[in-house]
């Protein structure tokens, strides 16, 4: 049996609601990852967390009879999606160091834009005017949020920006084998490729004196930030991953502005960051934003579709 197109079976409502879900857990993993940052080194974070997704998701890929071997197009795939997965996050707790959480999230939000030209152009993906002019809409409230404070933060305001342009490789990657492999083996596979990668890398800096490799043992309420880290990055990224199954990349771009106002909410919660009146506003457009598309396409799912013309009769129009 062939595997699936790339457009066969896209529901896009089912795929907004999966990235919504996403965009809720995944800043509160990089609230926990800003929360530790200071205690341990940057690249024991990254290895902690993606040892914990292997942990977790070995098992139950092996429950429910998912095998780990792929094809090797598909393992060299997922191999580019490992490297991107890394490089990003690592980028993203590296940021967390330096801004508050909500800035660095609203920062990295050129993605989507940086999204829809790799959608347009790189995968033939059809983007519609409501899709741009949503997330300009949705851009416009990130520059709202982001107050001009660069010269502040100085080098470091430009590592969201880093992020953006690696996660949006790493979703196009995403949607190339979203449809061919089982998330939970995907996942798995990565965070088994990332461990292997990483872990090396902490035995053999250990003692060097060098702080972003350097291991240091965790105290007990750190082991336990760890594992909710690792559990809240696995189960994000699942989410997300089940979500290109279902939607093409360009239409949950949108869905992403989304991560804003939760990562907003957290850093008050947690760390007493509370935006001010343009902040609130700008977060305002972008939950517009996102609700308008959720609502767009559902009307477009629900629409009934054309019938064929009959064998012999020429098409009007």
């Amino acid at each position: 049996m062939s595997a699936p197109s790339l457009s066969e079976a896209d529901r896009p409502v089912l795929g907004i609601l999966l990235m919504l879900g996403f965009c809720i857990l995944a800043p509160m993993g990089d609230g926990l990852a800003k929360l530790i940052g200071d205690r341990l080194p940057l690249v024991q974070l990254v290895a902690a967390r993606f040892l914990l997704q292997a942990l977790i998701l070995l098992p139950l890929a092996l429950f429910a009879g998912h095998g780990l071997r792929q094809s090797r197009r598909i393992a060299m795939l997922t191999a580019l999606r490992t490297a991107l997965h890394i490089l990003g996050i690592g980028a993203m707790f590296l940021s967390l160091r330096f801004l508050p959480l909500a800035d660095a999230v609203a920062i990295a939000f050129v993605m989507p834009f940086i999204l829809l030209l790799l959608g347009r152009f790189v995968l033939d993906e059809e983007i519609g005017p409501r899709r741009i002019g949503a997330c300009v809409v949705g851009f416009v409230g990130t520059l709202m949020v982001v107050k001009p404070s660069f010269a502040e933060a100085g080098w470091p305001a430009l590592l969201p920006l880093f992020v953006a342009l690696v996660f949006s490789l790493f979703m196009l990657v995403t949607r190339q084998i979203a449809k061919r492999v089982d998330p939970i083996a995907m996942q798995c596979t990565s965070g088994l490729m990332a461990s292997a990668v990483l872990l090396p890398m902490l035995l053999l800096a250990e003692g060097t004196g060098i702080v972003a490799v350097d291991p240091v043992m965790p105290e007990g309420r750190e082991w336990v930030l760890l594992a909710m880290l690792g559990a809240l990055g696995t189960f994000a990224h699942l989410v997300m991953t089940w979500s290109l199954r279902f939607a093409p990349a360009a239409t949950l771009a949108p869905m992403q502005y989304l991560e804003i106002p939760f990562a907003t909410l957290i850093g008050w919660l947690v760390f007493h960051d509370l935006p001010d009146g343009l902040a609130a506003a700008g977060i305002g457009l972008t939950v517009v934003a996102g609700l308008y598309i959720v609502l767009r396409e559902r009307k477009i799912s629900a629409a009934p579709m054309p019938p064929e013309p009959k064998a012999g009769r020429r098409a009007a129009g």
